[in-house]
């Protein structure tokens, strides 16, 4: 990921790392809880399914979000890797999180959209290396419900323990070594949605 706006990227893009079959996203947990997952490849009993669940594709806003680790309760960074059609799956079933006229019409109707959806989205600023915002758009996908079982018990495929990554990064940042830092980030590529997909949450 580029610390300079990127004069192409538009604000509103899904970029990954993905395989042909699969789409990594980022989360944080308390070490109980992030360190059982990654040595079982499951989330343990602990794992609270009636919660909603919010997952990141950007491995920057994921740092943003949990200081790198060091933030209470988001010691344990893990990368979870799932299968691709169910991450579309949740985002043609998502609804944006906040009230859009053009989208929604009045808000009584997306009031009633929200509650009815297994998912939702927000777009939040990218962030860089030093964690200021860029001005186009992160992915942030939030599953309860159906999505939230469905993403742990159907499209789960691995976790990963990346804490000692993100220790890496966040040092060589610390120490002034932009470049030797961004080498070790995750290679993130625009995601191939089709035509229209993400028209529903754009705005």
């Amino acid at each position: 990921m580029n610390e300079q706006a990127v004069p192409d990227e538009p604000r509103f893009r899904v970029r990954a790392r993905y395989t042909d079959t699969t789409v990594t996203v980022y989360q944080a947990y308390r070490p109980e809880i992030g360190r059982a997952a990654a040595r079982t490849g499951r989330f343990p009993a602990a794992w609270k399914r009636d919660r909603m669940t919010w997952i990141k594709p950007s491995f920057l806003w994921m740092m943003y979000r949990c200081g790198w680790g060091t933030k209470e309760s988001q010691e344990t960074v893990l990368a979870v890797e799932i299968d691709r059609a169910g991450f579309e799956w949740a985002l043609r079933n998502a609804c944006l999180s906040h009230h859009v006229p053009a989208l929604h019409g009045d808000e009584a109707a997306w009031k009633r959209r929200l509650r009815q959806s297994p998912a939702r989205v927000q777009w939040d600023p990218e962030r860089d290396l030093h964690h200021n915002p860029l001005p186009h758009r992160s992915l942030q996908l939030g599953l309860a419900g159906e999505a939230a079982a469905r993403y742990a018990d159907e499209w789960l495929v691995g976790i990963t323990d990346v804490t000692p990554l993100a220790t890496e990064i966040h040092a060589r940042v610390r120490a002034g070594e932009a470049d030797r830092a961004r080498a070790l980030l995750p290679e993130e590529r625009p995601y191939p949605v089709a035509d229209g997909a993400l028209a529903h949450l754009c705005a």
